[in-house]
């Protein structure tokens, strides 16, 4: 039998993907944990997302730009960098790397979980 409390993050990365690849590695009340695996992707043109819930993200391998609705220029993740993204803050991906698969790690949790 498999321990599904134990993997790892860069097990099974695929090496190309028509679009996201996205994994939900946990649940439970209040958080959701997800790896997101994306190679050149980009949000189509005029979509922003716009979620009820905060995002906390990391850039595990790869390449990611990221831009926010009330700035004009992107933000460039490198493996390492993360940042917080507050619930119903408008952002899209402009560009994932292509020369190689972005593995990104993901937390969603609800507004009042945020101890500032």
């Amino acid at each position: 039998m498999t321990d599904r409390s134990r993997s790892n993050l860069f097990a099974e990365v695929p090496k190309r993907l028509a679009d996201e690849l996205t994994q939900v590695l946990l649940s439970a009340d209040g958080i959701r944990i997800e790896r997101i695996v994306s190679t050149a992707h980009r949000s189509p043109d005029g979509f922003w997302y716009d979620q009820s819930e905060n995002e906390w993200v990391a850039v595990l391998r790869g390449e990611a730009k990221l831009r926010f609705d009330d700035e004009s220029e992107p933000i460039t993740l490198t493996p390492g960098d993360f940042l917080l993204i507050p619930a119903n803050r408008r952002h899209r991906v402009e560009s994932t790397s292509a020369l190689e698969p972005t593995v990104w790690l993901a937390v969603f949790f609800s507004r009042s979980s945020i101890n500032e």
